[in-house]
C-alpha cells in the first residue's frame, strides 16, 4: 500500500509541530553526542486527531519561515503562470551545484523526474530496437520499478547482501550479460535502509561500463549525509558523464513534501531528452518560491540537519539500551530490528497513535522509522521502553 492509499484509508487529520515550537529543543542540543541524547525531555501526547507520523520520511520540523513568507508574498500574483519563478529556481539550483541551467530539469517532486527519466531511457532503447531491462536493488524505493512495469519492461530485483548493502557485483553481472540496454536504479542513501553505497563502488562501475548501461541515481536524502565515503553522482555529471542522471528533492531536508518540487541533474543532451517526458507547467508558484527561499536560508538548513542528528541520537541510544539492532543511518530515518512480528508491532504503535514504517521484504524483521523532531522521538522512545516492559519487543 502506498502512502496516498494509506492516508486515505486512515481517516487522519494531519497535524504536527512547527519550526517555531521546535527550534528551542534543537538549539538546546549539544554538539556532543552524549549531551544530545539527553536534550529532548518534553513528551508530547499523540492523539487520533494529531498522531505521531513516523512512517513516510517527512520532515516534521516544517518548512523554513522564510519559505512560508515567500508563499504568502507570492499569493497576490498566483493568478499568473509560474514561468518567472520556475526560471529563477532552475538558475538557483544550477548555481548551487556549479552547473549550467541546461543541466537541470524541474519535476513535480523528484517522483516525476524519476518517471520521466525511466520513460526517456526506455523510449530511447526501444527507438533503436534494443531490448531493455531495469535493474533495482531489493528492497529499495519502488517508483522506478513501478514506472517501468507500467510500460511492460522487465524489472530485475537484486537482493541486498548479508549486510543489507547493494550487491554491486551481482547487478553488474546481470547488466553485462544482457543483450540490450540496462537501466540501473540506485537510491543513495537507500530507502529503506538509510545507508550509503560508497562513491568508489558506484564510480568504478560507471567508469568501467559500456554505453548500453544507464544509471539513475536517486539522492533524495543526500543533504543529510555526513559519511566521507559518499560523493554525489553530480560530480560525474560535471565530468561530462552521458549515462548518469541524478534526482534530488525539496521534500526531505527542506520540508516541502506537500509542495512537490524536485529536479534531475544530467548532461544537457540528456536533459533535453528528459524534458520531452516532463509535464508542461509542472511547477506551481508556491512550490517554486518556497524552494528558492529555502536554498537561500542556510540557517534553516543547519537547524534541519541538527534536528535530525539530535533525534537520531535519541533513538540510537534507546535502541542500544534495548539491544535492538539497527543500520548506520545517513538519512532522516532509521532501519531497525523488531523483536517479534513487525505488523503486530505496527498495530500496537497505532494504538498509541504512533505510525511507524512497515516491513520491507525480503528484509523481514526490520522496521523503517522516520526521525521526527527531538520531542517526537523522545515520546516514541518512551513508548518503546513501555513496550519492552510489557515484553512486546
Amino acid at each position: 500500500m502506498d502512502r496516498r492509499t494509506l492516508l486515505k484509508s486512515s481517516g487522519l487529520l494531519l497535524g504536527g509541530l512547527t519550526l517555531g515550537n521546535l527550534v528551542s529543543s534543537v538549539t538546546r542540543a549539544s554538539q556532543d553526542n552524549q549531551a544530545a541524547s539527553k536534550t529532548a525531555n518534553v513528551l508530547i501526547t499523540p492523539t487520533k486527531e494529531q498522531p505521531l507520523l513516523l512512517n513516510f520520511n517527512e520532515n516534521s520540523l516544517g518548512m523554513s519561515p522564510k519559505a512560508q513568507q515567500a508563499i504568502i508574498d507570492a499569493l497576490p500574483q498566483a493568478f499568473r503562470y509560474p514561468d518567472a519563478a520556475r526560471e529563477q529556481l532552475i538558475g538557483k539550483i544550477a548555481e548551487n551545484h556549479t552547473l549550467k541551467v541546461e543541466n537541470i530539469s524541474l519535476g513535480n517532486g523528484s517522483s516525476e523526474s524519476i518517471q520521466a527519466v525511466i520513460q526517456m531511457a526506455i523510449y530511447q532503447a526501444q527507438k533503436t530496437k534494443q531490448k531493455v531491462q531495469v535493474i533495482v536493488p531489493n528492497p529499495t524505493f519502488n517508483y522506478a520499478e513501478l514506472y517501468a512495469q507500467a510500460l511492460g519492461v522487465d524489472v530485475v530485483k537484486v537482493p541486498l547482501d548479508n549486510k543489507l548493502a547493494f550487491d554491486i557485483s551481482a547487478m553488474k553481472k546481470i547488466a553485462d550479460e544482457f543483450a540490450g540496454v540496462s537501466i540501473i536504479y540506485l537510491c543513495n542513501p537507500n530507502n529503506p535502509t538509510a545507508t550509503i553505497t560508497p562513491a568508489e563502488q558506484i564510480e568504478a562501475w560507471i567508469n568501467a561500463t559500456s554505453e548500453k548501461t544507464f544509471f539513475l541515481i536517486d539522492e533524495a536524502y543526500a543533504e543529510f549525509v555526513t559519511d566521507p565515503h559518499f560523493r554525489s553522482g553530480i560530480e560525474l555529471i560535471k565530468r561530462e558523464a552521458k549515462n548518469v542522471v541524478v534526482t534530488r528533492t525539496f521534500s526531505k531536508i527542506y520540508a516541502l513534501a506537500g509542495l512537490r518540487v524536485g529536479y534531475a541533474v544530467a548532461h544537457p543532451d540528456l536533459i533535453a531528452q528528459i524534458e520531452a517526458f516532463i509535464s508542461i507547467d509542472n511547477t506551481n508558484t508556491a512550490g517554486a518560491v518556497a524552494a528558492l527561499s529555502s536554498l537561500d536560508d542556510k540557517t534553516f538548513l543547519t537547524i534541519s540537519r541538527t534536528s535530525v542528528d539530535t533525534s537520531r541520537k535519541i533513538v540510537t541510544n534507546a535502541l542500544d539500551k534495548l539491544g535492538l539492532e539497527y543500520l548506520p543511518s545517513q538519512a532522516n530515518f532509521i532501519f531497525h530490528k523488531v523483536t517479534g512480528d513487525v505488523k503486530t508491532y505496527q498495530n500496537r504503535m497505532k494504538e498509541y497513535f504512533i505510525f511507524v514504517g512497515r516491513e520491507f521484504p525480503p528484509a523481514t524483521g526490520w522496521s523503517r522509522l522516520t526521525l521526527g523532531t527531538p520531542e517526537e522521538m523522545t515520546t516514541f522512545v518512551s513508548v518503546l521502553n513501555e513496550f519492552r516492559m510489557k515484553g512486546w519487543i
